[in-house]
């Protein structure tokens, strides 16, 4: 006689959830306090959507969710472009917070690796790492690039660092080295060209593809205005 599917549930998977649903809960209240006065475009409301994108994608794929979130959740810490271009802050500012709520080590360095490989950095250098997982918050992160967050994001940025929205005499790079990335100073609209519309087809997953065609093609009509306006067209 067959066994019918039961709703009970084992108590070591009922505890280990637990201590996960405490864990995320924790990490929420740590990135809210650290990015209290972050600029408008890294702050933890671009978290918050990162991490919602986050968990969309990954009911699309067989990943590790606790990885996928703590990665969302963690992945802009401590960007270096706000601290001096220091590449380690972010992974050691997450590993002391991890290592603090008694997260393993496991754990611990894919969530690193994440963090250090997840960044854009001008999309011209070789990756040391890949996993599921970090494609999983990578193109989360990527969808809040694009769309209308992403402009407005754009823009808030160039605004803080008090950059020319346009300039029609200074034309986009596309073969910046990730050092000239940091380093660059060109004018807001710039950064369409060199970084935003070319996210759509460096999508990893199947899903975030699809969430991402509809965010660039409204960028396109952005810019199809914008450049309408700039020549007193519309």
């Amino acid at each position: 006689m067959g066994v019918g599917k039961s709703n009970f549930q084992h108590p070591i998977f009922y505890f280990k959830q637990m201590e996960h649903e405490i864990l995320i809960k924790n990490t929420i209240s740590f990135v809210k306090r650290a990015l209290e006065h972050a600029e408008g475009g890294h702050d933890w409301f671009h978290i918050e959507r990162v991490y919602k994108n986050t968990l969309a994608i990954a009911k699309t794929e067989e990943c590790d969710l606790l990885v996928c979130q703590l990665g969302a959740l963690l992945h802009d810490i401590a960007d270096s472009k706000f601290h001096n271009g220091d590449e380690e802050i972010g992974p050691k500012t997450a590993r002391k917070f991890l290592e603090n709520e008694s997260v393993s080590e496991v754990v611990i360095e894919h969530v690193l690796n994440i963090i250090k490989n997840i960044s854009f950095k001008g999309g011209n250098f070789e990756k040391k790492f890949n996993s599921i997982e970090l494609q999983v918050v990578q193109d989360a992160d990527r969808l809040d690039a694009i769309g209308a967050i992403g402009i407005a994001r754009c823009f808030n940025y160039g605004g803080f660092k008090n950059r020319t929205i346009y300039s029609p005499d200074v034309k986009p790079n596309l073969s910046m080295t990730k050092e000239e990335y940091k380093n660059a100073e060109t004018p807001t609209i710039n950064h369409f060209y060199e970084k935003l519309l070319l996210l759509k087809d460096k999508m990893n997953t199947e899903s975030g593809k699809k969430m991402a065609e509809k965010r660039h093609h409204f960028m396109e009509v952005f810019l199809e205005q914008f450049y309408a306006e700039c020549n007193g067209e519309s």
